[in-house]
């Protein structure tokens, strides 16, 4: 099988109480494929500036992550700056830079349109859109989101929806696109758009996996320093479907 990853490769400025890192490398695309690589060789699409790392795409081949998809243009890479309280999974976004984002028109390689699984990661839904539609008969489809695309693009997000098997979102998000309070009565709503699974990420405390047959909790690994919390759930993601793809074939999700 084969794990398409299409998510941002980007510079993070995050400031949280322990402290304030700027420009360090992240992404959605970025976690999710080193998460994944402990599994499989996934194979990621994404953009960069002039001033991404080289020795970042160094590590990624070193993983076995194929960057035949990876865009490098003239340019800045996307840049986000946020801030954490102490309650780590909310995040304030102070400033969001597209940069070589800007105008961004994915190509899938002729090598990727065959793969079996795709994930959408958290970008643009126009963009996850416009991707989904380039891939040939995919066995699996997941996606994630976030609060800025649910609010800004949310006809956008219900297009995807209806073409995924997999939803990933935190609990204030599946609210969010519900204008459901309840977690179980939001996951069924969701459910009925199209998806067959919708995984609750909700940070420390685990998830809340929803099908049409079954609602169960799983806990997370407990943790007793952390200090920064973002691509917690890309990683996350990464490794639930790099995990699927080793396994070569997966039980019904419905």
């Amino acid at each position: 099988m084969s794990l398409v990853i299409v998510g941002s490769l980007a510079f993070d400025t995050i400031q949280t109480p322990w402290g304030r890192r700027e420009r360090i490398v992240g992404g959605s695309g970025t976690y999710c494929s080193l998460a994944a690589s402990f599994f499989t060789h996934p194979q990621v699409v994404g953009v960069v500036g002039e001033d991404f790392p080289t020795a970042v795409i160094r590590l990624f081949k070193a993983r076995g992550i194929d960057v035949e998809g990876l865009e490098i243009k003239p340019g800045k890479t996307f840049h986000w700056e946020g801030r954490y309280g102490y309650d780590p999974n909310l995040r304030e976004t102070i400033r969001t830079d597209v940069n070589v984002y800007e105008g961004y028109q994915p190509v899938l390689p002729d090598s990727y349109r065959k793969t079996e699984i795709v994930f959408l990661a958290n970008i643009d839904p126009d963009l996850q859109g416009r991707i989904l539609a380039q891939v040939r008969r995919p066995k699996l489809v997941a996606m994630d989101t976030m609060n800025h695309w649910i609010r800004s693009k949310p006809r956008a997000i219900r297009r995807v929806l209806k073409k995924v098997d997999i939803l990933f979102a935190n609990d204030e998000e599946i609210r969010m696109l519900t204008d459901e309070t309840n977690l179980i009565k939001a996951g069924r709503k969701i459910l009925a758009c199209g998806p067959r699974l919708v995984v609750t990420k909700k940070g420390e405390h685990g998830a809340l996996v929803f099908s049409r047959r079954f609602v169960f909790g799983v806990l997370a690994n407990p943790c007793e320093d952390v200090v920064d919390p973002t691509g917690a759930g890309d990683s996350f993601a990464g490794g639930f479907l790099g995990y699927l793809d080793k396994k070569k074939s997966f039980s019904p999700l419905d």
